[in-house]
């Protein structure tokens, strides 16, 4: 069924990146742990939302994108440094902040756009970030929008048909465009559903899995495959009621800037009461079936193998994890992945940053 993708860009498979040096020595260790202050004030805007996070190796910083639907502040994209190195990770510090802009210029009015994940274009440095749209109420389709570093708008790209919000199909509410990442060297952009849609099944529960859906297109528009990608359960049901348990994609990253067909994946599984769960896949799409005009039923899913449990590399209270990122990599010859938590400006939530080491 359907048709598959054929390599854009032909580069190393780097395989053994993610292959253990030995029996005694782990492929990831956390290398550390920094909190942003809550609700702090950053040159007159509100910090908090971090859902989408990219970095700028010629600049050193961090880019995030704050999920604000322009209610505390006006839809915004931060910059940042985060000091890594091979002691530890220092203090994040906010280096500026730019509005997201609509095509007349104007900034986003509240509860007009959800902003989620966000990538800075290998090519000319603009930002590609996603929002998820909106199902409660009025209709409003999820996209992917262009902008200029300084956040004036530049343009849109088109989406699959399926992800349209229609009233009995399309993305289910908050669970559209949440990850992004460019791959092929910035000659593809690769988008992730959080969930599945309404009409590929019901979403994941303590005792099953689900299907959602990663789409490729080229950076300029044109929709090339959509693939299937396996949820896994929710790591334990809600307490002390069970049904407030769920679990989905929060972010995609390419494990080569010129491959186009491997991916790190994260998964982000909450249950009321027992916490959240957070977990990273290496995942290929070379064999799986281009769903892109097709239903999920027998088709073939991209493979995954898990790289990291954050639970089990002994990070105590992991919060809401919905960004990653390369970082730079340390003198060990280690990588290193960035990862931000979206405290929904909560006070009983963090803006949570971990950096893991990477062989």
């Amino acid at each position: 069924m359907g048709r598959r993708l054929s390599a854009v860009v032909f580069g190393a498979v780097l395989a053994g990146v993610w292959a253990p040096v030995s029996d005694a020595e782990p492929m990831v260790r956390v290398l550390g742990e920094q909190v942003i202050e809550h609700d702090l004030d950053f040159q007159g805007t509100v910090v908090g939302g971090l859902s989408g996070i990219d970095y700028r190796p010629g600049s050193g910083d961090f880019v995030l994108i704050s999920d604000d639907r322009s209610e505390k502040s006006p839809a915004r994209v931060y910059t940042a440094r985060v000091p890594l190195g091979d002691t530890g990770v220092g203090a994040v510090e906010f280096t500026g902040t730019v509005p997201l802009r609509r095509g007349d210029g104007s900034m986003y009015p509240p509860k007009s756009v959800d902003p989620e994940d966000i990538r800075v274009d290998p090519l000319t440095g603009d930002y590609f970030w996603t929002q998820e749209g909106e199902r409660a109420g009025v209709l409003a389709d999820p996209s992917v929008r262009v902008a200029r570093s300084d956040g004036s708008f530049i343009s849109e790209l088109p989406i699959p048909e399926n992800e349209r919000m229609l009233p009995d199909s399309g993305p289910r509410q908050n669970q559209a465009l949440e990850a992004a990442t460019f791959a092929a060297g910035g000659a593809l952009f690769v988008t992730a559903l959080e969930g599945p849609l309404l009409g590929d099944g019901p979403e994941a529960t303590p005792t099953s899995g689900a299907i959602t859906r990663i789409t490729v297109q080229a950076r300029f528009g044109p929709l090339l495959a959509q693939y299937p990608y396996p949820l896994e359960p929710v790591f334990t049901d809600s307490r002390p009621e069970p049904g407030r348990a769920s679990n989905g994609v929060t972010a995609i990253l390419a494990v080569d800037p010129v491959d186009p067909t491997r991916f790190l994946v994260l998964e982000r599984a909450f249950a009321e009461g027992a916490g959240n769960r957070v977990r990273v896949f290496e995942i290929g799409t070379a064999d799986a079936t281009n769903i892109l005009d097709a239903p999920v039923a027998g088709a073939r899913p991209v493979t995954k193998r898990l790289v990291a449990d954050l639970t089990d590399l002994g990070v105590a209270a992991v919060d809401n994890i919905e960004a990653m990122t390369w970082g730079p990599r340390l003198s060990s010859g280690e990588r290193t992945l960035v990862l931000v938590a979206d405290n929904n400006f909560s006070a009983r939530q963090r803006s949570q940053v971990i950096v893991l080491a990477v062989r």
